[in-house]
């Protein structure tokens, strides 16, 4: 949860020091890179990541259901898809497959500020 708390503090940081730079350095746009491939690089989501120590992989998008792993903060996963707040993955380390829960695992989401 640290983590999170840090993206938004970074971001809402960032939000406040921009009033503070004067207008023409803010609107200037080096030549040589065009403004739509900097939208285009800050709209794009991250890596999915763990957002806690562990959490529990299971057979069935329930807490009541059969835990059949575990994903450690770090650990390389891939999302094939999502129910609710459920995310069926496969562990990269063991090729455990299951489902855990949206709580604990989200996508890392990029800020771009103009300065």
């Amino acid at each position: 949860m640290r983590s999170t708390r840090f993206v938004v503090s970074a971001a809402v940081l960032g939000a406040l020091a921009l009033p503070l730079v004067s207008a023409s350095t803010a609107s200037a746009a080096p030549s040589h890179a065009p403004a739509t491939a900097l939208s285009s690089q800050c709209d794009r989501l991250g890596p999915w990541v763990i957002g806690t120590k562990a959490v529990t992989i299971r057979s069935k998008a329930s807490t009541k259901s059969t835990a059949v792993g575990v994903l450690y903060k770090g650990q390389k996963f891939t999302v094939h898809k999502t129910s609710g707040n459920w995310h069926y993955i496969t562990d990269k380390n063991t090729g455990v497959t299951g489902w855990v829960s949206g709580t604990y695992v989200y996508r890392t989401v990029y800020t771009c500020i103009d300065i």
